[in-house]
């Protein structure tokens, strides 16, 4: 048998990386490196780990600077040396390999887990914060909606703190929308001036997991390691999104939504308020076999694999497909709930629901199949 040779050494570098960099699963640049030796070299020297997760994920390349010269993300068992050029290589290798495996693959609009805590609420629990995570203004026949107190400054501003559902996660833009009274004169609408967003961590003495449903707010509590720019928001009823300047790491894994400035005055009191029905984060969280340790209340974190974890998952929704009929109805329901509906199309609904409910009863009285 004629020997074929090292196609890496037979092509030279350029060739060689610019095949591998067709690789678009990282578990395979792992493979390749474990080869040989001198493949194993060939893919640290050159970065290639680097390379495929910025590949993959182009909203890291802004913070490459800040995780290298910072140290920002280690991986656990790894202990920080005074390190040659080799070594951080392999250093680099290593975190960037468990970043490209980390992030979940797809963009997600749900990044937010739960509601923490308000600044203030002018009528807690019915206009409390939790409201904010569903996606209406309204359930069933109640409005649904956080609101402020009440305040004589317009100028006084607001803050809502938010828990991600992963302690790093990938933030691109965040979505808010004002509320509109419907049920008031003139059917105003209670939005801010400008909103601004923080993301960071706890302090590392409050990382022990401590209660967050105290209604005293503790803003010093945190490190915001992110301050975006201000955006305006313009006094309207829809879903504003806000798109960040540069994708943004949240190590830590809170949000806090900053309103700031009043511009609608309640005619029953005369005082200013900000009501929210809904916010939402996209971006990119841990996969639900990844997790991080905070090191220091600087930020520094150790990305943590945890396989006996891989087969959760972040909902707990159960895993059965439901048919295109299903799906198309429950989006047609949303939809009536979501505007409102007349008399004939309430009619219609209930119709429709009612019979969907026989269809189900139906199904599970039916016999099971007799065995063979």
């Amino acid at each position: 048998m004629d020997y074929c040779g090292d196609f890496i050494e037979l092509l030279g570098p350029d060739i060689s990386t610019k095949i591998l960099m067709n690789l678009v699963n990282p578990s395979d640049l792992i493979r390749v490196s474990l080869v040989s030796s001198s493949w194993h070299q060939f893919v640290i020297e050159n970065g290639l780990g680097k390379q495929l997760c910025l590949k993959l994920f182009p909203e890291i390349s802004g913070i490459v600077h800040t995780i290298e010269m910072n140290n920002l993300i280690d991986t656990v068992g790894h202990k920080q040396n005074d390190c040659d050029e080799l070594e951080c290589l392999r250093k680099n290798h290593r975190i960037y390999t468990l970043l490209a495996r980390a992030f979940n693959p797809f963009v997600r609009k749900d990044c937010i887990s739960e509601a923490i805590i308000a600044s203030s609420t002018d009528n807690y629990p019915e206009e409390s914060i939790n409201n904010t995570l569903e996606p209406f203004d309204r359930i069933d026949t109640r409005a649904s909606y956080w609101s402020s107190e009440g305040q004589n400054n317009p100028a006084v501003p607001e803050t809502l703190l938010y828990k991600l559902m992963t302690k790093m996660c990938i933030v691109t833009e965040i979505h808010v929308q004002p509320f509109q009274a419907y049920f008031q004169y003139g059917f105003p609408i209670y939005s801010s001036k400008a909103v601004r967003f923080r993301m960071g961590h706890k302090l590392q003495s409050e990382m022990t997991d401590s209660s967050t449903s105290s209604n005293k707010w503790a803003d010093d509590e945190f490190v915001w390691t992110y301050t975006s720019p201000e955006f305006p928001m313009v006094q309207e009823n829809c879903l504003q999104k806000f798109k960040l300047p540069e994708p943004v790491l949240c190590i830590g894994g809170y949000m806090q939504v900053e309103l700031l400035g009043r511009v609608q005055r309640q005619e029953m009191d005369g005082l200013y308020y900000i009501c929210i029905s809904h916010v939402q984060a996209v971006g990119r969280p841990l996969l639900p076999r990844f997790d991080i340790e905070m090191l220091d209340s600087s930020g520094r974190c150790a990305l943590k694999y945890l396989p006996e974890t891989g087969k959760c998952t972040l909902s707990s929704r159960p895993l059965t497909r439901e048919n295109g009929a299903s799906s198309r109805f429950r989006t047609f329901t949303a939809r009536l709930l979501q505007r409102g509906t007349r008399g004939w199309e309430q009619m219609l609904l209930n119709t429709l629901l009612q019979a969907r409910a026989g269809r189900a009863n139906d199904a599970d009285d039916e016999p099971p199949p007799a065995s063979p």
